[in-house]
């Protein structure tokens, strides 16, 4: 069909399927998707978070480790875990601004 003089080329729709099952799937495979994204990050802040408490630990435990490392740590892990509050807080405000649309 031809609007405008526009012909869309049909190769954009052959990669579309119907079936709930078919996008499982290819969520399922998809390795650069938007979810392994997100949990990729999360688990980096918490790898961040452990390692601060490891160096917490070690340092009252008495080994040799730098007061300043403990505070690096903590600060880095600090602020990751508030930088993926706010990614949650914006993901959760656009969910409930697509919510409010008006069909």
């Amino acid at each position: 069909m031809k609007i405008n003089e526009f012909t869309p080329d049909t190769r954009i729709f052959q990669n579309m399927s119907i079936g709930k099952e078919d996008n499982k799937v290819k969520e399922e495979n998809s390795d650069n998707g938007f979810f392994s994204t997100l949990k990729e990050k999360l688990d980096e802040v918490n790898e961040k978070q452990i390692k601060s408490a490891n160096t917490a630990e070690s340092f009252i435990k008495g080994d040799d480790v730098d007061i300043h490392k403990v505070m690096l740590d903590s600060e880095e892990a600090k602020m990751s875990l508030e930088l993926a509050v706010q990614v949650r807080n914006k993901i959760v405000e656009a969910y409930q601004e697509l919510n409010r649309m008006q069909l």
